[in-house]
């Protein structure tokens, strides 16, 4: 009994982390742009937006919890880059400003259209530092409370929106629903937040009394189920919601706007109120939270030459800034970097599952390699910056078409060392 509960009490804390109020925007914007095709496009995003994160608990449980024991086995160097990158994206450059973002535009502007941007997210990030600088329960009983009240709401405009549609799925012209799917569950973040946020389970599991690390997996494992099947409901849930209002609505629609509109057919200006006041608050708990998380990592990065608080006020005021770009600028901000750094974390969580079996681990260092080169090509592609040459070969590649040319590269880059170099016990460099 006592187990049960603490690996429900555990996969709940992780459904919180992962569900991010601003994730709430991308289901139903692949619905609409998925339409009758929906439950492909689905079955993409619940790989990243779902499959990834829990491999990746998994995976770091297994590593103890320690970035430097998952990526590492590339080399030191390069764990410490990576580490940074990732912290950065779930920090100050995306995470952190798209909930100030996301808090102007679904919470503010619906209610009171007239008040400038700049004022709503100086006001924001002012609380958000004060939080955070001054630590106090106040926050989480913010999150205690407001999580379920955005998930009640959440559950009840799902159900409104099966019982009573307000459309039925079209035909759109999408292609290749599945990889694009996929490639926008990347905007989640969540792959990369788990390889910071096992450490945390890792520690939660142990301080309640589980010091054999099979029970610490076995436990994580559960807990990481409990969480997918919340987040599977969730995100079936709304992207449902949007297909069936690709009927009704512009394709271009800003994926703000889309949700609200969906939940103002179904509820009226009470379901608009109440999801946006929700998801205001929901967004700060989860910026407080990554606020505190980079200001730690930074810090002890340092070996505290920068303190933590100065890092905290560096974080936030840069947020505040990225954060007035507007949800869609900071989403289309987020694309390069996510599409070149997605696939290194995918092949790297993958290699960790087999660790047991690579005796040579240099085929990390090859795979990871290999598939950095092309996702670099993607990530320059994505701002503009076309090396044509390179781009014609990389297109001949299998999958390439569906955005997954890397796939080849890095079975080679594990084949290689494994087939012709002699066993190597790991990187330092």
């Amino acid at each position: 009994m006592k187990q049960f509960k603490d690996v429900l009490v555990i996969g709940l804390a992780l459904f919180a982390m992962f569900f991010g109020a601003g994730n709430l925007i991308f289901p139903p914007y692949i619905g609409i742009l998925s339409g009758s095709k929906w439950y492909m496009s689905l079955f993409g995003f619940l790989l990243t937006g779902i499959g990834l994160p829990l491999i990746g608990i998994i995976v770091m449980s297994k590593n103890d919890g320690k970035f430097e024991n998952f990526a590492g086995k590339v080399g030191t160097n390069f764990s410490k880059v990576l580490g940074i990158v990732i912290m950065l994206a779930i920090g100050p450059l995306l995470a952190i400003p798209r909930t100030g973002a996301t808090t102007y535009e679904m919470a503010i502007k619906p209610l009171f259209p007239n008040v400038s941007p700049i004022i709503v997210t100086a006001v924001y990030f002012a609380i958000n530092l004060y939080l955070v600088i001054n630590p106090s329960s106040v926050i989480d009983k913010i999150g205690k409370i407001l999580t379920p009240v955005l998930l009640a709401m959440l559950a009840i405009i799902i159900a409104k929106g099966i019982i009573s549609p307000i459309g039925q799925p079209v035909i759109t012209n999408i292609t290749n629903p599945f990889s694009k799917a996929f490639a926008e569950g990347y905007q989640t973040m969540d792959a990369l937040a788990s390889t910071v946020f096992a450490g945390i389970i890792i520690s939660s599991v142990v301080a309640k009394g589980y010091s054999n690390t099979k029970d610490q997996i076995k436990l994580t494992l559960l807990s990481g189920v409990i969480a997918a099947c919340g987040l599977l409901m969730v995100y079936g849930g709304l992207m449902y919601l949007g297909a069936t209002a690709s009927g009704i609505f512009s394709s271009d629609i800003s994926k703000t706007q889309l949700t609200i509109a969906i939940t103002q057919n179904l509820l009226g200006n009470f379901g608009k109120i109440a999801l946006g006041i929700a998801v205001g608050f929901a967004c700060l708990t989860t910026s407080v939270g990554l606020t505190a998380t980079a200001g730690e990592f930074f810090s002890n990065l340092t070996n505290n030459k920068i303190s933590y608080k100065t890092v905290v006020i560096i974080v936030t005021l840069f947020s505040a800034v990225v954060s007035n770009f507007g949800v869609e600028t900071i989403v289309k901000l987020a694309v390069p970097l996510l599409v070149t750094v997605y696939p290194v974390v995918i092949v790297l969580i993958i290699l960790n599952i087999f660790d047991e079996f690579i005796k040579n681990k240099n085929s990390y260092l090859y795979a990871v390699y290999l598939t950095l080169i092309i996702s670099i090509v993607d990530g320059l592609s994505a701002i503009g910056i076309n090396l044509k040459g390179v781009q014609a070969l990389i297109s001949k590649l299998p999958f390439a078409k569906s955005n997954f040319a890397w796939i080849l590269p890095a079975l080679i880059g594990v084949l290689i060392p494994l087939l012709f170099g002699k066993k190597h016990s790991g990187q330092t460099e």
